[in-house]
Protein backbone atom coordinates (compact mmCIF):
# COMPACT_ATOMS: atom_id res chain seq x y z
CA UNK A 1 0.00 0.00 0.00
CA UNK A 2 2.87 2.56 0.43
CA UNK A 3 4.61 1.91 -2.81
CA UNK A 4 0.98 2.82 -4.37
CA UNK A 5 1.08 5.92 -2.42
CA UNK A 6 4.78 7.02 -3.43
CA UNK A 7 3.79 6.32 -6.84
CA UNK A 8 1.02 8.27 -6.71
CA UNK A 9 3.13 11.07 -4.95
CA UNK A 10 5.67 10.74 -7.92
CA UNK A 11 3.48 11.34 -10.39
CA UNK A 12 1.70 13.90 -9.11
CA UNK A 13 5.26 15.74 -8.73
CA UNK A 14 5.51 14.98 -12.32
CA UNK A 15 2.48 15.98 -13.70
CA UNK A 16 3.19 19.29 -11.31
CA UNK A 17 6.68 19.88 -13.23
CA UNK A 18 4.94 19.10 -17.10
CA UNK A 19 2.27 21.82 -16.09
CA UNK A 20 4.88 24.24 -14.96
CA UNK A 21 7.33 23.76 -17.82
CA UNK A 22 4.14 24.07 -20.49
CA UNK A 23 3.24 26.95 -18.18
CA UNK A 24 6.63 28.74 -18.28
CA UNK A 25 7.01 28.79 -22.41
CA UNK A 26 3.51 29.68 -22.66
CA UNK A 27 4.48 32.71 -20.57
CA UNK A 28 7.73 32.99 -22.84
CA UNK A 29 5.61 32.72 -26.23
CA UNK A 30 3.32 35.41 -25.01
CA UNK A 31 6.17 37.70 -23.60
CA UNK A 32 7.57 37.45 -27.17
CA UNK A 33 4.06 38.35 -28.99
CA UNK A 34 3.26 41.00 -26.76
CA UNK A 35 7.15 42.82 -27.54
CA UNK A 36 6.29 41.75 -31.28
CA UNK A 37 2.91 43.78 -31.11
CA UNK A 38 3.90 46.93 -28.95
CA UNK A 39 6.80 46.76 -31.73
CA UNK A 40 3.88 47.38 -34.42
CA UNK A 41 2.01 49.64 -32.35
CA UNK A 42 4.68 51.94 -32.07
CA UNK A 43 5.49 51.55 -35.89
CA UNK A 44 1.79 52.95 -36.43
CA UNK A 45 1.78 54.98 -34.39
CA UNK A 46 4.79 57.23 -36.29
CA UNK A 47 2.90 55.96 -39.39
CA UNK A 48 0.18 57.82 -38.55
CA UNK A 49 1.95 60.99 -37.41
CA UNK A 50 3.29 61.36 -40.44
CA UNK A 51 0.46 60.90 -42.33
CA UNK A 52 -1.53 63.10 -40.22
CA UNK A 53 1.57 65.63 -40.70
CA UNK A 54 1.00 65.03 -44.69
CA UNK A 55 -2.59 65.98 -44.70
CA UNK A 56 -2.30 69.12 -42.61
CA UNK A 57 0.52 70.64 -45.84
CA UNK A 58 -2.23 69.38 -48.35
CA UNK A 59 -4.85 70.80 -46.55
CA UNK A 60 -2.80 74.55 -46.61
CA UNK A 61 -1.92 73.18 -50.25
CA UNK A 62 -5.69 72.65 -51.00
CA UNK A 63 -6.69 76.48 -49.58
CA UNK A 64 -3.70 78.22 -51.50
CA UNK A 65 -4.98 76.38 -54.43
CA UNK A 66 -8.84 77.33 -53.86
CA UNK A 67 -7.57 81.23 -53.35
CA UNK A 68 -4.95 80.92 -56.95
CA UNK A 69 -8.42 79.40 -58.30
CA UNK A 70 -10.45 82.35 -57.05
CA UNK A 71 -8.21 85.00 -58.58
CA UNK A 72 -7.74 83.81 -61.84
CA UNK A 73 -11.33 84.08 -62.22
CA UNK A 74 -10.93 87.44 -60.88
CA UNK A 75 -10.82 91.07 -62.91
CA UNK A 76 -7.81 91.83 -62.03
CA UNK A 77 -6.40 88.28 -63.02
CA UNK A 78 -7.36 89.19 -66.42
CA UNK A 79 -6.09 92.69 -66.64
CA UNK A 80 -2.66 91.37 -65.72
CA UNK A 81 -2.33 88.74 -67.84
CA UNK A 82 -3.21 91.02 -70.69
CA UNK A 83 -0.65 93.24 -69.25
CA UNK A 84 1.99 91.19 -69.13
CA UNK A 85 1.65 88.11 -72.06
CA UNK A 86 -0.32 90.49 -74.13
CA UNK A 87 1.25 94.03 -73.52
CA UNK A 88 -2.11 95.40 -73.23
CA UNK A 89 -3.40 98.74 -72.09
CA UNK A 90 -6.20 100.73 -71.05
CA UNK A 91 -6.89 103.53 -73.59
CA UNK A 92 -6.31 106.03 -71.32
CA UNK A 93 -3.03 104.42 -69.45
CA UNK A 94 0.19 105.48 -69.98
CA UNK A 95 2.80 103.38 -70.00
CA UNK A 96 6.37 103.79 -69.12
CA UNK A 97 9.23 101.52 -70.67
CA UNK A 98 12.44 101.48 -69.01
CA UNK A 99 15.52 101.78 -71.27
CA UNK A 100 18.73 100.01 -70.43
CA UNK A 101 21.39 102.32 -71.14
CA UNK A 102 24.16 100.01 -70.14
CA UNK A 103 26.30 101.19 -73.91
CA UNK A 104 26.76 104.53 -72.74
Amino acid sequence: MMAVGRRRKDQNRSGRRYISLILFVFIIAMSFQIARVYQKDQEYAKKQEQLEQQLEAETVRQQELEAYESYTRSQQYIEDIARSKLGLAYEDEIIFKEVNNAGQ
